[in-house]
């Protein structure tokens, strides 16, 4: 049975992107460590999960990527891809299954039918859709040294859990990446 795990890079002020969907402060913690660790994690995954308006970030990116990230790029093009979305039933990236409504009672499914480790990437809404329903297993927080005062914040207000800090570690280029588990 896989465990879900969500991994999201975080500002210090709690956004996972900027007004307009901007992402530009990844590129200010990637780096090689960072490239390494996104490596490391998708070589365990048995499958991605997103929502839809990650989906479509990821899919306009991901195919045609290459160069420095030609190894991530090879794992998001190639890994099965879970995608949940009440308005798109296709997609035109490789290995995307489309889901509609019931994402709880889906991703239970998902999660017994698959063997290694379903990870999550943005997709807010749905992290708090499943978070609510108590099928994470781990979230790994990517917090980045900027606060931008504004955005989609990755949790969601009035949401509340218990989480136990199994790991936390920091890297060169000022991210800490904190390993949390819901905490009974």
């Amino acid at each position: 049975m896989a465990r879900l795990i969500v991994w999201n890079l975080m500002t210090l002020d709690g956004y996972m992107e900027g007004p307009g969907h901007d992402l530009s402060f990844h590129s200010d913690v990637w780096g090689d460590e960072l490239e390494q660790l996104s490596i490391a994690q998708l070589r365990v995954a048995g499958a991605l999960m997103f929502g839809r308006r990650t989906h479509d970030l990821m899919a306009s990116y991901w195919p045609n990527a290459g160069g420095e990230s030609a190894e991530v790029a090879d794992f998001m093009n190639t890994l099965p891809k879970f995608v949940f979305s009440r308005s798109v039933t296709q997609s035109g990236w490789r290995n995307v299954q489309m889901f509609g409504d019931d994402a709880a009672a889906t991703t239970e499914r998902l999660k017994r039918e698959t063997d290694k480790d379903i990870f999550i990437f943005g997709s807010a809404d749905l992290v708090a859709q499943l978070g609510a329903a108590g099928l994470i297993d781990e979230y790994r927080i990517g917090i980045c040294p900027v606060l931008l005062g504004g955005g989609t914040p990755l949790f969601k207000p009035g949401a509340t859990q218990k989480l136990r800090l199994i790991e936390a570690r920091a890297y060169g280029t000022g991210i800490v990446v904190n390993r949390y588990v819901p905490q009974a």
